[in-house]
């Protein structure tokens, strides 16, 4: 049996004391050396979560560390407070770090220099598995029959100071995951996915972050219901006046001026700034007290002298309900691929998006290699970004399926009587 969490650690450090639960955050350079002293003489693996104030700022920074290993405790690190958290890094920095739903909370990690030199995700090793519930609660109850109340997961993360339950339920969020983790690894081993685990584990912690938009206003809800190159102009200028006073506010955009209030304005084409103070979908709470920034950014647009085409090249594939008139072959290639790449998915026990994404049988049905054999398709696998474990269970599957697309059927018409 795995040790349990200890109910004790570096008090001054912020860990839980005996007794009530109890927590403090780690937010002194005093208190931090002390939490790293205790973790340094821990054993075993880490376990690490982050609480983000999304949906209230307008960065994704980390608002709260927490950190779990057997022999220290529990730890909650407060980087605002915090000019440096090296000392962590340093205490922590060569173990495996335990994380559920890795890929969200890794970009805020590495913003603090928070570094995993490997990883067990205990999310994507419920889906490989094939579970149907994978969330943290679900998980946790699955494995160790624990319940976790999950009530404090969309909290603004940014107050201060935090509320003692908003505490005690992020210290819960680690506290039993190296336990978890143990369950996983052992079903991992008697499902025979231990290696397909350990790639894709590889692979979340390597990922390179998508590039950012060209133009990132196109994004606005609603924009498909402008018209004209000139309003696109201005629906851009209203965007990027919002985008600049959110970060200086460091505040949810949305919560500033949702979306459909600026594509509202764009659409009522107001003639003066009283017309658009008096325009009733033109809310949210700044959208008086900053009146003079809006009615600027459309007299911006309205004067622009660079106007955004109305529609941008796209790498985007047709949907597939379109390529029997767009693309027959592709379309016939993807009619018989998906169904055996499916079929394999079931086979092993995992959802079909696991084993392939969907996109990527899509791109590779729309544009296969020539020729389409099984070694071509490894290496267009491969080139998508698919796993060594992904591509032995279905470049082969998939080589057979595009040549059978291309065949006569067996059998020619019958001949009329």
């Amino acid at each position: 049996m795995p040790d349990r969490p200890t109910q004790n650690g570096a008090n001054d450090a912020g860990a839980r004391t005996d007794g009530p639960a109890q927590y403090e955050v780690v937010d002194t350079v005093e208190r931090l050396r002390a939490a790293c002293a205790s973790l340094t003489a821990g054993h075993g693996p880490v376990a690490v979560d982050v609480e983000r104030a999304s949906g209230f700022r307008y960065s994704q920074r980390a608002y709260l560390v927490q950190v779990f290993r057997r022999g220290a405790g529990v730890f909650l690190f407060d980087p605002p407070a915090l000019d440096d958290l090296a000392p962590l890094q340093e205490a922590i920095g060569t173990e495996e770090w335990v994380l559920h739903a890795a890929s969200q909370d890794l970009p805020s990690l590495r913003e603090l220099d928070l570094v995993p030199p490997r990883i067990f995700d205990t999310e994507l090793a419920a889906r490989l598995l094939g579970w149907e519930r994978v969330g943290l609660a679900a998980v946790v109850e699955a494995t160790l029959g624990i319940t976790l109340k999950k009530e404090h997961s969309a909290a603004d993360w940014s107050t201060r100071p935090l509320p003692q339950s908003w505490l005690e339920y992020a210290a819960l969020d680690v506290e039993h995951l190296v336990d978890v983790r143990d369950a996983l690894v052992a079903a991992l081993d008697e499902a025979g996915k231990t290696s397909f685990a350990e790639e894709e584990f590889v692979a979340t912690l390597h990922r390179e972050p998508k590039p950012p938009r060209a133009e990132p206003w196109r994004r606005l809800s609603g924009l498909h219901t402008v018209r004209g190159r000139r309003n696109l102009a201005v629906a851009r200028q209203l965007w990027l006046a919002r985008e600049e006073y959110a970060q200086q506010q460091d505040v949810s955009p949305g919560r500033l001026v949702p979306d459909r209030a600026l594509v509202a304005a764009v659409l009522a084409a107001p003639a003066t700034k009283a017309e658009l103070a008096a325009l009733k979908a033109f809310n949210g709470r700044a959208s008086r007290t900053q009146l003079d920034r809006w009615w600027d950014a459309i007299v911006a647009g309205r004067q622009s002298a660079e106007l955004p085409v109305e529609r941008v090249p796209s790498d985007t594939l047709p949907p597939p309900r379109a390529w029997a008139d767009r693309n027959p072959q592709a379309d016939a290639r993807l009619k018989l691929a998906r169904p055996v790449v499916e079929q394999r998915a079931a086979e092993l026990a995992m959802p079909t998006e696991n084993l392939l994404t969907p996109d990527t049988l899509r791109r590779l049905a729309w544009e296969p290699p020539v020729p389409a054999d099984a070694a071509t398709i490894a290496d267009a696998l491969r080139a998508h970004g698919a796993r060594e474990w992904q591509i032995a269970q279905t470049a082969e599957l998939i080589a057979d399926a595009f040549v059978r697309a291309v065949q006569p059927p067996a059998d020619g018409p019958e001949e009329a009587s």
